[in-house]
């Protein structure tokens, strides 16, 4: 059976902040760019994000990018590769004046300057002390910078294709990408979108976990899409559990809530961060303090009737404060925790919220598949679906907003320097390319007595949330992988009982379990044989020692894991401690 093919010079999946970022500078150096989203663009999870964008702009007190850069290569537990790092953070000041060029509303100062706050690891002069980085639009960061990057695109004319699904990658006997094979969910109509570049901007998979942050469009197709195509996912054992999502709905409470002057306290009353991080308290890295929390509420000294959450308190901020710097905040702590924050503390718990691994690509945003280096031809991953690795073993908050600007970017300036390279013409699709993805397709539709979609993904769910948590234990990670590899059976015979073309949800939830399946397996697999603590990734059979600071164990797991959908194979790759112009920031015990 043969399905349409489009022809496009580029095809980005994914219009959040780094798909849009990336397609702005497609688009207006004249290439031909389709960018296909599940949803409408402003829509995109990148809405989401709330507290800031970093950059060492000091427009309240003296900042500098190197400080920046040891911030964020402390903060991976020194996983993250020094010259991605020291790329990302020196590109920050530009990229952020330029989004503010585009429209950005940002706050401001009283001398008219971008306003920042601080944000939790974000330190003054090599870890001094907290300094103002995050530079923000109230609480609604990522809304005023979905809405400034589609407006730019719109000017520079780049057609999207909206409620449009990518299936599959479209790949050749060499190697190479040659685009994606995908669902217009409106008709169920499948189509090839043939392209000499391909930029995946799919965000993360949040959804793998029972309680996460994220929204349900988070299902990680990119990270399915490649890992089907023969592409290893790198370092998925590393998942961040945001400290402050609103306890029994996972809401996000941003980190800039701490940044304006927040405190966690236990059923005490206690500001318990003290004994956990004395120097940067409440904004400790996201993952010391989530654990922190954990502890506080394992002990015994949780709040409410059941013990299982802490409070988050900004009572004593002024109101006007809160109205101005905080709106967001507030409402989504009325409407979900029935709680007045100026009245009375926010109920919190740590919640799943960011993947810090993904598809391992380079700092120009190009996927690199092995070891060696060598980049997949016409394959390019930028944003939370990339693992560059700028994040390691832990991303520090506003990173995230920082990293969909520089490497979407980068990605679409690398697809511009290989389309020279690259023949006028397509490369011709190989025989049989739809066949795999038309024969999933029919699966669904001829699949009877199967298993519920629903179920099955409740269980992976609650198997991710249960074996693979905040924290981590041998036994339970040994038992994890054998359920997960269970339930991927269960995936294999999912039936959907409406098998109608138009608007058919169930048929995308299916295919969207599809994905969220082979993020699971990578990250049970991944976190079971790392037997070392670092960063997000904390292991009861690691623990602290004067041998093993925090539980690290740099001789034998100072390396990337690289793991392969054939065989749930591992492989490992070094970390790049070689920064592209200052010197290395050496191995050191990570305190805060």
């Amino acid at each position: 059976m043969s399905i349409p093919v489009r022809k496009f010079d580029a095809v980005i999946v994914g219009a959040g902040g780094a798909g849009l970022r990336a397609a702005i500078q497609l688009s207006e150096a004249g290439l031909k760019t389709a960018v296909l989203s599940k949803v409408f663009p402003t829509r995109s999870h990148t809405v989401a994000a709330q507290g800031g964008v970093s950059a060492s702009l000091g427009n309240s007190e003296e900042d500098h990018w190197h400080w920046h850069m040891y911030d964020t290569v402390k903060g991976s537990d020194w996983l993250g590769d020094q010259d991605a790092i020291e790329f990302m953070c020196k590109k920050a000041p530009e990229v952020v004046v330029e989004l503010e060029h585009f429209g950005m509303p940002f706050d401001r100062t009283d001398e008219g300057k971008i306003y920042q706050r601080p944000f939790g690891g974000h330190m003054s002069n090599f870890g001094e002390k907290p300094v103002r980085r995050a530079c923000a639009a109230a609480d609604r960061t990522g809304h005023a910078m979905l809405h400034a990057l589609y407006q730019r695109n719109v000017r520079a004319n780049t057609q999207f294709f909206v409620e449009w699904m990518a299936l599959d990658l479209i790949r050749d006997e060499e190697g190479q990408v040659l685009g994606v094979i995908a669902l217009e969910m409106e008709t169920g109509e499948v189509v090839a979108f043939h392209a000499k570049a391909t930029i995946f901007a799919t965000g993360g998979a949040g959804r793998i976990f029972y309680s996460s942050t994220n929204a349900f469009i988070n299902t990680g197709d990119g990270l399915g899409m490649a890992a089907r195509a023969g592409i290893p996912l790198e370092d998925m054992e590393f998942w961040q559990f945001h400290p402050t999502g609103v306890a029994g709905a996972g809401v996000l409470i941003t980190e800039g809530v701490r940044g304006e002057g927040g405190i966690l306290r236990n059923s005490a009353g206690e500001r318990f961060m003290e004994r956990y991080a004395p120097n940067a308290k409440d904004l400790a890295s996201r993952d010391v303090v989530s654990r922190a929390m954990v502890t506080e509420i394992n002990e015994g000294r949780g709040c409410g009737p059941n013990k299982d959450f802490v409070l988050l308190d900004i009572t004593h901020l002024d109101p006007a404060t809160i109205m101005k710097r905080l709106p967001g905040i507030r409402e989504i702590s009325i409407q979900f925790a029935g709680i007045d924050p100026i009245k009375a503390p926010i109920p919190v718990v740590p919640t799943c919220h960011y993947q810090m691994g993904g598809i391992p690509t380079n700092y120009k945003g190009q996927v690199i598949a092995d070891a060696s280096g060598k980049p997949v031809t016409g394959f390019y991953a930028a944003g939370e679906c990339a693992c560059a690795s700028v994040h390691g073993a832990n991303r520090l908050g506003t990173n995230s907003l920082l990293d969909l600007l520089v490497f979407g970017k980068s990605s679409g300036d690398t697809v511009i320097e290989d389309m020279v390279s690259m023949p006028k013409d397509h490369k011709a699709l190989p025989a049989g390319f739809a066949d795999k993805t038309l024969a999933r397709l029919s699966r669904l539709e001829n699949q009877t007595n199967g298993s519920s979609v629903n179920d099955t993904r409740l269980a992976m769910q609650r198997t991710m949330q249960n074996h693979c948590g905040v924290f981590r234990f041998k036994d339970k990670l040994e038992e994890g992988v054998q359920k997960i590899l269970e339930i991927e059976k269960q995936v294999a015979v999912t039936e959907i009982k409406d098998k109608s073309k138009v608007w058919n949800t169930a048929r995308v939830e299916a295919l969207e379990l599809d994905n969220l399946i082979e993020v699971a397996k990578a990250t049970m697999v991944c976190a079971n044989a790392r037997k070392e603590s670092r960063g997000a990734h904390v292991r009861d059979d690691a623990p602290d020692t004067p041998e093993m600071p925090n539980g690290r164990n740099d001789a034998e797991w100072h390396k990337h894991t690289l793991w392969s959908r054939d065989g749930n194979k591992l492989s490992y790759k070094p970390v790049n401690m070689t920064p592209l112009s200052v010197e290395t920031i050496a191995l050191k015990t990570r305190s805060y």
